[in-house]
């Protein structure tokens, strides 16, 4: 039930990243750091939050489900992190609508 529960989370946050970073039209170095950085934190701050939120269980029932979850989570990273290796870079995205275009016409500040 953990693991199942585990791996629904982690795909709902990776595939919630990616879908944002198109529909808001990142370039595609942009959506990488985006998906990698958008499910990551487990261990570096679920375990100190861990301790505050619970402090007199035991540390291992705990955090056991954020250890369960840390491991598919770097399985499955790096299995992306092949994915995008193997694409490369080489097909950009435009940018964010909110940039202005390199040919813009400057406004005097």
């Amino acid at each position: 039930m953990v693991l199942a529960t585990d791996a629904a989370m982690l795909a709902l946050v990776l595939a919630a990243m990616t879908v944002a970073c198109r529909l808001l039209r990142f370039s595609r170095a942009d959506e990488i750091a985006i998906v990698f950085c958008g499910s990551k934190k487990s261990m570096a701050s679920g375990i100190p939050m861990a301790n505050i939120l619970v402090p007199d269980a035991g540390d291992a029932l705990v955090v056991l489900p954020l250890m369960l979850f840390h491991q598919p989570q770097l399985f499955t990273c790096a299995a992306l992190a092949r994915r995008y290796a193997a694409r490369g870079l080489g097909a950009e995205r435009p940018r964010a609508a909110i940039e202005p275009r390199p040919d813009a016409p400057r406004v005097p500040a």
